[in-house]
């Protein structure tokens, strides 16, 4: 960007500053965060040394919603129709931008924010973000912002007083939090937040809640995992969710983890069992069987869901000139899921003999496979990067401790590297800096433990 030479908004001398009038998202979609997180037109004055904000007109552009918002600063002191004459040729930029058939009425009626705070609220209404839902998300850092300068022996009583604000939301920006301190590599300040998180759990009915729906979960797990050990079968898999009927979590943790268990004959069993009991406990099982077969379909209908995502995701790497670069670029979304996919396109390619989309397939196929030679474990590095926290992500490495090669590290640097080039991906790429910082402290520690 061109350098621009304005005045200095405290002394009013002449500097010169890189500065953004127009914040189209058809020539850049970055611009939009830019814009909301107020990091755009930021100077610094040799002669007085103010630094902060230039004061100048602005127009922000989205096609896809059709939204054309304009601010001109209050403190500039100009007159309307001088407005209107800067503001005028950055419209008249953006329309010539746009193809003839995206030219549409909303360009002759621009939208005119009054204020800085009004043209954020205005973007993120279209993202269906009220204010009043802003100022919910703002209570609730408030309320963590307190909690970490407070000490641990008083946040119990502040947290009492704040329990209105405790729900899921305060745990999903608290659980960010802890996720980008960690990413950071702020040690201390993550475990700051891990210990406030676990005592707002611990001291609100809310966080009781939680606490109680991971425990269930938790012993669904062991159960099945335990008859699994001896030999699952279709009647073992009856017992163990009739055990867990009284129980909604267990119930819906069991039926999503063995769906495949749930089939013709495990439903001929659950009903040839309905059949030989009466009363109140054929009334119990019949209502479990209708709950299981409502459980089955709505796993079945989200399981349809992420076969259309990944045949979308397949026809996106196909439709780019370098497949085999499309394919490692998508690598953090593939999956077991994505390989049927694959898979059964392959066939039908083969079926129709049709030969460009089957070339073109292999390739995708070809990929895969090459990174999947040793040290690429991507079901590894796909369970490594679905952990919660870090303290799931070191559970995984104790338990792969083999699979934690040399070649595995470079992999995933290569792979980290690939990712955060790649716009649209920040948050993948975020999470991929903090499992490469976990698996690289993982083998330091086991190096020293285990000197050559």
């Amino acid at each position: 960007m061109a350098k621009t030479t304005i005045s200095c908004p405290q002394c009013k001398q002449p500097i010169a500053a890189d500065i953004n009038r127009l914040f189209d998202v058809a020539e850049n979609p970055q611009v939009k965060q830019i814009l909301l997180s107020g990091a755009y037109n930021l100077v610094q004055c040799p002669h007085c040394g103010y630094r902060g904000q230039a004061p100048t007109p602005i127009v922000y552009h989205d096609p896809d919603k059709e939204l054309l918002l304009t601010f001109f600063p209050p403190e500039l002191n100009v007159p309307v129709n001088q407005q209107e004459q800067m503001i005028g040729p950055l419209i008249k930029k953006v329309m010539e931008n746009q193809p003839l058939e995206k030219r549409k009425a909303y360009f002759l009626n621009p939208e005119t924010m009054l204020t800085r705070q009004r043209l954020v609220e205005r973007i993120l209404e279209e993202d269906g973000i009220t204010p009043e839902m802003l100022k919910a998300q703002q209570d609730r850092l408030n309320l963590l912002q307190r909690l970490a300068g407070t000490s641990p022996d008083a946040r119990p009583e502040v947290i009492r007083q704040e329990v209105d604000l405790v729900d899921e939301q305060l745990l999903m920006i608290l659980q960010r939090l802890i996720q980008s301190a960690a990413a950071a590599g702020e040690e201390d300040s993550a475990r700051v937040l891990v210990d406030l998180q676990q005592q707002i759990l611990e001291n609100t009915e809310y966080g009781q809640e939680v606490l109680n729906q991971v425990r269930e979960q938790q012993a669904a797990v062991a159960a099945l995992e335990a008859a699994s050990k001896e030999g699952l079968t279709r009647q073992s898999l009856l017992e163990l969710i009739i055990d867990a009927a009284e129980s909604e979590i267990r119930l819906v943790t069991l039926v999503s983890m063995a769906r495949g268990g749930l089939d013709y004959g495990f439903f001929q069993l659950l009903t040839e069992r309905i059949q030989r009991a009466k009363g109140e406990e054929q009334a119990k099982l019949s209502a479990l069987r209708e709950n299981l077969l409502e459980m089955t379909h709505e796993i079945d209908q989200a399981i349809k869901e992420q076969e259309e995502l990944a045949s979308e995701l397949l026809d996106q790497i196909l439709s780019e000139e370098n497949i085999e670069e499309a394919t490692l670029g998508a690598l953090p979304e593939i999956n077991e899921i994505f390989l049927e996919v694959l898979r059964a396109r392959i066939q039908a390619a083969r079926k129709a003999d049709d030969q460009a989309a089957l070339g073109k397939l292999q390739q995708v196929a070809s990929t895969i496979q090459k990174i999947s030679a040793p040290g690429a474990n991507i079901e590894l590095i796909e369970a490594l990067i679905q952990a919660e926290d870090e303290d799931a992500i070191r559970a995984i490495l104790d338990e792969n401790t083999d699979e934690i090669t040399d070649e595995f590290t470079q992999f995933l640097s290569n792979l980290l590297s690939q990712t955060q080039q790649q716009e649209g991906r920040e948050t993948t790429a975020e999470k991929l800096h903090q499992v490469y910082r976990q698996v690289l402290r993982f083998t330091m520690k086991r190096n020293l433990a285990n000197p050559a």
